[in-house]
């Protein structure tokens, strides 16, 4: 599918069913005017969804059960029916069955994703926990999509509006970072951000800020030396291959600072130095999205939030961003391709023009 107006599958797994994903889909899709703009498939079941439907008093809410994403040929709001019988709910708690269900829907999106059934993939959250219990192999949906599409600098990134954070290492523990903060894994991350930027967000020119690693951009090696050894170099390279890219600042100031309205993203070292600052500014409306791959793949920024599940109290604001930045990434990219390729073939009186030269 390459026109980018056509009404957009929008692929949406379950999460894990005892968690607030069935939750903020089911709230995030609960007005009929997103119809005007995509259709969404979610991967589960109808038991599923009338079970959290129920519990949710969303007696208006109405969706189409189908077999197969092919059925979806009219706007409505599809669920596929992954399983016949009605899954053991335990909300609120790590099972393995939360972690099963959240693996099948996860599986049977992406096939249908790879063999151009859906356009795009919106993922509500899981429990790492409970994926390792159902076998799940990878630290989360980043890597897991990652390893499908064959693609080793897939970057997760954070948006909300006009912030963008990437991350450079993602869900390792603390005490790797350093190992695995390299002039190669700087300089690739900050390739494939600025190449996001450009093809999915359509900044022609983006300029990227980099983060340090430690206290005060290690203070010319006082207080740690990445700066000097990998971040530095990584930046300079880049810069001589014509990124605007900056830094690296300090991370404990900047995100309080006017500076972030300078940049078109903002590159992290690790994890918990990016999403702090992005959700400290964004919580509600941030969207997680996993570029540099040749799919579209969006979710929240919030968890599972066992504490809450089942008490009615998630916001689906930020999942509902999720499901319009897949849709805007989507058309962004179908546009960014057109004005890129040379494909209009030579007029007839281009042609005569030009042979009479």
């Amino acid at each position: 599918m390459s026109n980018a107006n056509h009404n957009i599958k929008v692929g949406i797994t379950i999460g894990d069913i005892n968690g607030i994903g069935p939750e903020v889909i089911m709230k995030a899709l609960d007005d009929q005017r997103i119809l005007q703009d995509f259709t969404p498939i979610i991967y589960a079941s109808s038991k599923v969804l009338a079970f959290h439907k129920k519990h949710l008093k969303l007696e208006e809410l109405q969706y189409q059960s189908i077999k197969s994403a092919d059925e979806a040929t009219t706007p409505k709001i599809y669920v596929v029916n992954l399983w016949k019988e009605e899954p053991e709910f335990k909300l609120g708690e790590v099972t393995q069955t939360g972690g099963k269900c959240a693996f099948e829907s996860l599986e049977a999106a992406t096939q249908d994703l790879a063999s151009g059934k859906i356009d795009v993939l919106v993922t509500a959250p899981i429990s790492k926990e409970a994926m390792a219990k159902a076998d799940f192999k990878f630290p989360g949906h980043t890597e897991y999509l990652a390893d499908l599409s064959g693609q080793q600098d897939a970057l997760m990134l954070m948006v909300a509006d006009k912030l963008r954070v990437g991350l450079v290492t993602t869900h390792v523990a603390l005490s790797e970072v350093s190992k695995l903060i390299t002039i190669n894994s700087v300089y690739s991350k900050l390739k494939e951000f600025e190449s996001s930027l450009k093809r999915d967000f359509g900044i022609r020119r983006p300029r990227i800020a980099v983060l340090g690693l430690n206290p005060h951009a290690g203070e010319h090696g006082k207080m740690g030396e990445e700066e000097q050894s990998s971040i530095i170099p990584a930046i300079n390279r880049a810069k001589n291959e014509g990124l605007l890219c900056f830094g690296p600042y300090p991370a404990d100031g900047f995100f309080g600072s006017g500076a972030i309205t300078e940049f078109d993203g903002i590159l992290s070292m690790y994890h918990d130095q990016g999403l702090t600052g992005f959700k400290a500014l964004a919580f509600d409306q941030g969207v997680n999205f996993t570029a540099g791959l040749p799919i579209v793949r969006t979710s929240p920024d919030h968890g599972t939030a066992f504490d809450i599940a089942g008490k009615n109290m998630a916001s689906p604001d930020s999942f509902r961003q999720a499901l319009y930045l897949a849709v805007d990434v989507y058309r962004t990219r179908i546009f960014e391709k057109e004005i890129v390729s040379d494909v209009l073939e030579a007029s007839p009186m281009k042609e005569k023009q030009t042979k009479e030269k």
